[in-house]
């Protein structure tokens, strides 16, 4: 007779394994105890990382923001000092302006 033959296949299936897998966890479970005020704390740590959060966030925005504006200022100041081919200022200052139809 082989160990196959006496036990039943209940008893070293994946039921009983699962079962005592719960009766083990069950048993771990009820010997923890939660500190009286660890909603308080988790709650507290938890708002400190939101605001952390928060502030780094703000804070790279108003660097990307002041970053684009140098940027921005530094592409503007590398322009041609000399006055340009629009803004030359020869001719005449009605043929500056479109010509207008006349009704």
């Amino acid at each position: 007779m082989t160990p196959r033959d006496t036990t039943s296949s209940r008893d070293t299936g994946p039921d009983r394994t699962e079962q005592e897998l719960r009766e083990a966890l069950a048993a771990l479970a009820g010997g923890v105890q939660a500190a009286p005020d660890a909603y308080r704390t988790a709650r507290g740590a938890w708002l400190r990382r939101e605001r952390r959060r928060r502030l780094v966030l703000a804070v790279l925005v108003a660097v990307v923001f002041a970053l684009a504006t140098l940027i921005g200022l530094w592409v503007l100041n590398q322009a041609p000092s000399d006055p340009g081919v629009i803004f030359s200022g020869t001719g005449s200052p009605a043929g500056a302006s479109l010509p207008r139809p006349h009704p």
